[in-house]
């Protein structure tokens, strides 16, 4: 059948299982919103009140669902306002298709209104990008976008088309999706061998778990080696979830903001199996000193990850999923009672902990995973919340915890959000932010009012860019440069004006009535909630030192006192 550029783009979406998309319209990408009221009845569209909060609604879809998150933007300075959640996605490996309108193909190279080179301005934060100039191509160029952000390692492809295309018309074939398959053909039997001969051979084994956990939905598998390795578990940021954050075996997160317990019992094990992840600095600390003490196995599927960031000894390229069945089929049952019980011992002497006696954001979490008892799904933004969060919220399932991990983006996680309801809207969702995060993309709420759904917003509101305040405070002498917002923004009448409900909470006791308020409302909640600007995340390793270097609130308070 003949159709118009913008119908075979919607055919082609409709074709690979796309039911929602995060967009706002413009002058060149008219023919497709045109034609997108058509298929109103077939396709949801979400009206952002940013296109940034667009791509990071079609992240949070997609980290949420499993499913590829889909956002649309005009030509110009809406297609550069995708490229921070473009490339926020990149950095997590996040599945989204950007479609992009740009001007007609005899305007290009012209400095036309609003023309923009949005293919070549993505090509470092994508796994590829195109511009299509002819309607003949513009079918496959959809295909191979979907193709492309799920297959391997995924992450985000943008296509670009002219004006002229969308409004053109060509002969169009519906297809079945190409079959996505898992990534085995780099997997060894020497290597699984190896692998399970370091596992055996071991005295004091750790598992690390990164992302490729939960993209890989490798988590049953994961939970299984665990068991059968008598081991215990951290993991990274982007990786919580793919192991029972209440499992006995888990030790917390590793890392710059890691427990002791973790960071501890890294630097003192004997083999460290890393599965899915890239070894991020604020992971590692030092890396010449990193888990100097263990043999390193790291499984990934992505090539370029093995010896980047540290030199392994053993490593399997594949599917995570896929490695670990191969692993489980040879791996015997093992006993590690000493070290296991040894660590078990390190989580009771070093457990987190906070001051009780005030309002904290520690507290607001601990009592929102209370309420929830754990079964939401919670993104944040980035800072000390964030860090908090995934201290405090024990999260037991993969794909309920949305956060930027490698790009770090403020104002990421109200438009995460917002996806993460559309796509499980049988979910609680909730966006843990700080007031100055909040401030970036607080126009969302007005899009979280207007989608009607239930959703909450929780700002630990310290009146400080905390994070950057806590290393002044530590590294810069209390220099606060630039880091204290003493303004007179009201959160309250703000959201309200945004068309949210809002409840303001200056005390403990207020956090419960809100919090339950919150959870029973129909529509988009607001909860303002002061804490104090001087509260810092802890444990700390130093930025670059040694994971052994890690130290928490009671040895500051033993420093400055030996200063005395």
């Amino acid at each position: 059948m003949e159709l118009t550029g913008a119908e075979i783009l919607l055919e082609c979406l409709k074709e690979q299982g796309t039911d929602t998309i995060f967009g706002y319209p413009g002058g060149a990408i008219l023919n497709v919103y045109d034609a997108l009221y058509r298929y109103s009845d077939q396709i949801t569209h979400v009206l952002t009140s940013h296109e940034q909060g667009a791509a990071h609604a079609a992240d949070g879809y997609a980290r949420a669902t499993g499913k590829v998150g889909v956002c649309f933007a005009t030509s110009g300075p809406g297609a550069t306002n995708l490229v921070t959640g473009i490339a926020t996605a990149f950095m997590d490996s996040i599945p989204i298709v950007a479609i992009t309108a740009n001007v007609g193909k005899p305007l290009l190279g012209k400095d036309s209104f609003q023309e923009i080179d949005i293919a070549g301005i993505v090509m470092p934060c994508t796994k590829y990008s195109i511009i299509v100039k002819d309607i003949e191509n513009l079918a496959d160029a959809i295909r191979r976008a979907f193709y492309i952000a799920q297959s391997g390692r995924p992450g985000p492809v943008l296509v670009d088309i002219t004006k002229d295309v969308t409004a053109a018309k060509y002969e169009f074939k519906s297809r079945t999706p190409a079959t996505i398959y898992r990534e085995t053909s780099r997997i060894g039997k020497n290597d699984v061998e190896n692998a399970v001969s370091m596992i055996c051979a071991a005295k004091k084994p750790y598992i690390f778990v990164g992302g490729g956990g939960i993209i890989s939905g490798a988590w049953r598998e994961i939970r299984e080696l665990a068991h059968r390795m008598d081991s215990p578990v951290c993991d990274s940021l982007m990786g919580k979830g793919a192991f029972d954050g209440t499992d006995p075996l888990y030790t917390g997160m590793l890392g710059m903001h890691g427990t002791k317990t973790s960071n501890l019992g890294v630097s003192e094990c004997d083999l460290l199996v890393v599965l899915g992840a890239r070894f991020s600095d604020r992971v590692t600390g030092n890396a010449s000193t990193f888990a100097k003490n263990a043999k390193i196995l790291q499984i990934d599927v992505d090539a370029a990850e093995i010896n980047k960031n540290i030199m392994v000894d053993a490593s399997i390229v594949g599917d995570l999923k896929e490695v670990l069945r191969r692993i489980l089929e040879k791996l015997p049952e093992q006993d590690h009672h000493e070290w296991t019980t040894k660590i078990l011992q390190m989580k009771e002497a070093y457990p987190l902990n906070y001051d009780h006696s005030k309002l904290t954001g520690p507290y607001v979490i601990e009592k929102l995973y209370e309420l929830t008892e754990g079964n939401a799904i919670i993104s944040t933004d980035v800072g000390q919340h964030q860090m908090w969060t995934a201290q405090y919220y024990k999260f037991r399932e993969p794909r309920t915890f949305l956060t930027s991990g490698g790009l770090g983006t403020m104002g990421y996680g109200l438009g995460a959000a917002i996806g993460a309801k559309m796509g499980r809207p049988d979910k609680t969702v909730v966006n843990i932010g700080g007031d100055g995060c909040f401030r970036m993309n607080m126009n969302e709420v007005a899009t979280a009012a207007r989608i009607g759904k239930p959703l909450i917003q929780i700002v630990l509101n310290n009146h400080v860019l905390g994070m950057v305040r806590q290393w002044q405070t530590l590294f810069y002498e209390k220099r606060y440069s630039h880091t204290v917002l003493n303004d007179q923004v009201d959160f309250v009448k703000v959201a309200e004006a945004l068309g949210a409900e809002a409840i303001r909470v200056t005390s403990m006791e207020e956090v419960e009535p809100a919090l339950k308020k919150a959870l029973s409302a129909k529509g988009a909640v607001v909860l303002d909630c002061w804490i104090d600007q001087d509260l810092s995340v802890y444990p700390m390793v130093p930025p670059g030192a040694d994971l052994k270097e890690v130290f928490d609130e009671e040895d500051v308070k033993k420093s400055e006192g030996g200063k005395n």
